[in-house]
């Protein structure tokens, strides 16, 4: 059996990254650029009132007081989304609105609260200096300026800024489609009650909710029976709809597990089949039409766990990020934890991290089972005791994947 580092590894050499793509703008957010942009133009394209107020020469105003206001005679009302049809010329202000080009002749712009009117005239009781309440041209983006580099990570303020450049799509490497084919007669839809021998798939959910916190597009079918011809069909479909697959249950020596035996009748290439690992020892990798598949044991917790510690890079590759893994740190356990003789797997515990006098603790979230999803859901860590190591005491030294942060190499 491969270890865990062996079977990473192995995931990340079957893909690369996915070609560059133009997306909508609105669709952009969280994806990594394929190629830098440049401002056509400069942003803004023109001097504009930051203020509501008066547009004015600086010097006309030089001595103006609560006590002493400067008279101005108002020439027009600007409005923003309009020109001004007259110049700015000693002892005139036009009243202009935020956004407006400021007319020619003025050099600053006295905020409404500053001023009061005078019938066809403004009182002027606060000098500005030239350039007050002007926003420049070219001030926030210079005509040809980077906006956006390749390989950069689009954020909210950088959607922002492609607007403001005229960039109706973005080149970026798109999110992958992943298709979600749960396997087992015994699974019943969330909304039905389950009967004699039958539980509510949990998988088709947990699996799904991964998918799109990841940055994926989730494409999920109908629950799969565990039926040859069935599974062959969802499999086909998958493979022509999809990026990458994931299949749950039907992937270890049972009986009615035949997904391996399936994809291996499809033609699909096995990368590699069993982990030295727990949970989720079962786990294949196979290549479809070039698409990869993931064959993962059914129980709740080894499904959770294989999209985190695998499908998660797999994706993140693929759409170009630069960094692949959750931060990695050292703490120390609070539950004491032995393995069983003759077990040299490596153990993911799921465990609850704590911050305290600068160091990590970390205490187990519950019960270890595969079937135990609670403890799963109350952890932010997993801790990973190599096979090597047949215990840990209490106050033990561990190495922490903190599965609640973003990703640093």
């Amino acid at each position: 059996m491969l270890t865990y580092r062996e079977a990473l590894q192995r995931v990340l050499d079957s893909v690369a990254t996915s070609p560059a793509r133009c997306v909508p703008l609105d669709e952009a957010l969280g994806l990594v650029a394929a190629a830098g942009v440049t401002c056509p133009g400069p942003m803004p394209p023109f001097d504009n009132s930051g203020m509501d107020g008066f547009a004015v020469r600086a010097a006309d105003v030089a001595g103006a007081t609560a006590r002493t206001p400067v008279r101005l005679r108002v020439l027009e009302d600007l409005p923003a989304g309009r020109v001004a049809g007259c110049a700015v010329v000693p002892g005139t202000a036009l009243r202009i609105m935020t956004g407006a080009p400021l007319p020619a002749g003025a050099d600053a712009v006295v905020p409404v609260e500053d001023t009061e009117p005078a019938g066809d005239q403004v009182e002027i009781r606060r000098a500005v200096r030239e350039g007050a309440n002007v926003r420049l041209a070219g001030e926030d983006l210079a005509a040809g300026a980077g906006v956006i580099a390749r390989g950069d990570v689009l954020r909210p303020a950088d959607i922002g800024l492609l607007a403001v450049a005229g960039c109706a799509s973005v080149p970026v490497h798109p999110r992958p489609r992943i298709a979600i084919i749960t396997t087992g007669d015994e699974l019943v839809d969330v909304s039905e009650p389950p009967g004699p021998g039958l539980i509510r798939d949990a998988n088709l959910h947990a699996v799904r909710a991964q998918a799109v916190a990841f940055g994926a597009l989730p494409v999920t079918f109908p629950r799969v029976p565990d039926r040859r011809e069935e599974i062959v069909r969802a499999l086909r479909q998958a493979a022509a709809d999809a990026d990458v697959i994931v299949t749950t249950g039907g992937i270890s020596m049972g009986e009615y597990d035949c997904v391996k035996d399936v994809l291996d009748e499809l033609g699909a290439e096995r990368i590699f089949w069993r982990v030295a690992q727990k949970p989720a020892g079962p786990l294949g990798l196979w290549q479809l039409h070039g698409k990869p598949v993931f064959g993962v044991p059914g129980n709740p917790v080894a499904a959770m766990l294989v999209m985190e510690e695998y499908v998660r890079p797999l994706l993140r590759r693929m759409m170009g990020f630069a960094h692949l893994f959750r931060p990695e740190r050292i703490g120390r356990i609070e539950t004491p934890w032995t393995r069983r003789a003759g077990d040299d797997r490596m153990h993911f515990l799921r465990v609850r991290v704590r911050e305290e006098a600068g160091a990590l603790c970390a205490r187990l979230s519950g019960s270890q089972g595969s079937g135990v999803l609670s403890s799963m859901a109350h952890a932010n860590a997993l801790a990973l005791i190599p096979g090597e190591v047949e215990s840990v005491p209490e106050g033990g030294r561990v190495l922490l994947h903190l599965i609640e942060e973003a990703e640093d190499h």
